[in-house]
């Protein structure tokens, strides 16, 4: 099935939610909207779960979690709630004027905290943007969306991240159509740019001296991509408009050249606090021993060590595009057939029961 958008078009939300309601009436599945699983636990004596819903109670055979990455905001304990500052998530902002009057202060430089600085930046309030590491790959180069060349690159399909890779955010912006995060142009339009943000006492944050190099990794990162594009083109002979200036960085601007290290929130006028710092995961509905010290699922490729129990939709389950809507399918099909492995497995079992009773 394919979007009713074409090509490379930014689709909006309710075409995703319509493409999702179009699946479901092809494949002829019940999926009932509005259901809160509250709990699920392992069936005493039997194979099998118990979950309990707003609906009812329910049992099943197997149970698939699908409920992604990004299930509760984080807010790190940085800035004490007594601090005369609003700190809000990057989850729950709307528009600049749904914000107090002043300076804003946005924590986290992935494509959220970007295009949030960008729009109230554009919008005439004072912005500082807290940049920590990075990737910073071109929104389109030589014609084509980055999304394309990360998949004939071969990108979305790594098995394995690399070291140091998997929680890296990503900086790029669906603004005006779609473009390249630069956050040197952010800073010559009037945002101050700082580093990653370490502590905060008596209302002054301090900054890691750490943003001419976070910068400069997210730069080598895009560079890298483009040589990549390049040689892709090259080697396969494709009739691609070339484009030099993608390698063209505007000039370092103050605030990289004389960086802050602290930042007196109610000097500078802050009146709110953004955190662009991502999600954690929330299994307090799954009673079973499946979790690791951190919370996260102990599983290999999705199937976990309780029979029956499995994880579609994780980062990394098995390359990097497990996360994304469109990826998911790798790992949808290997989780199907290990379900129905596991159904032989248990046929296999009722038949053995039944020849020892015959026998009895």
């Amino acid at each position: 099935m394919a979007l009713d958008e074409g090509g490379e078009a930014f689709v909006h939300k309710d075409s995703v939610a319509d493409y999702f309601e179009r699946y479901t009436t092809r494949i002829q599945a019940p999926v009932p909207c509005g259901v809160e699983v509250r709990r699920v636990s392992r069936l005493e004596g039997r194979t099998g779960f118990r979950f309990e819903t707003t609906h009812g109670v329910y049992e099943a055979q197997s149970v698939v979690s699908v409920t992604g990455p990004f299930q509760v905001p984080v807010i790190p304990p940085v800035i004490p709630k007594q601090t005369a500052v609003q700190q809000i998530h990057s989850a729950d902002y709307r528009s600049p004027d749904a914000l107090p009057q002043g300076a804003v202060l946005v924590v986290g430089a992935g494509s959220s905290g970007v295009q949030i600085a960008d729009e109230l930046n554009i919008a005439g309030r004072k912005v500082y943007l807290s940049v920590g590491p990075h990737d910073r790959p071109p929104r389109r180069y030589r014609g084509r969306d980055f999304v394309w060349w990360l998949g004939v690159l071969g990108k979305w399909d790594m098995a394995a991240p690399a070291p140091g890779t998997d929680h890296v955010t990503i900086a790029v912006s669906g603004a005006r159509g779609g473009e390249t995060a630069d956050f040197r142009r952010l800073a010559h339009d009037g945002l101050t740019l700082v580093g990653r943000t370490e502590s905060c006492e008596d209302g002054v944050l301090r900054f890691a001296p750490d943003l001419i190099p976070n910068i400069a990794r997210g730069d080598a990162n895009l560079l890298s991509l483009l040589d990549e594009a390049d040689a892709y083109v090259t080697a396969n002979g494709l009739d691609l408009p070339e484009e030099p200036e993608a390698r063209v960085f505007p000039n370092d601007p103050d605030c990289m050249t004389n960086p802050l290290t602290e930042l007196n929130l109610s000097q500078a006028g802050v009146g709110t606090v953004i955190w662009a710092t991502g999600y954690a995961l929330d299994y307090n509905w799954l009673d079973v021993d499946v979790l690791d010290d951190t919370g996260k699922p102990r599983h290999q490729r999705g199937v976990s060590s309780v029979r029956g129990l499995y994880y579609v939709g994780l980062p990394w389950l098995s390359r990097r595009g497990s996360s994304f809507i469109w990826g998911v399918w790798h790992d949808v099909t290997h989780v199907a057939d290990q379900i129905a492995i596991q159904s032989a497995y248990e046929t296999y079992d009722a038949q053995a029961g039944g020849l020892g009773a015959a026998e009895e």
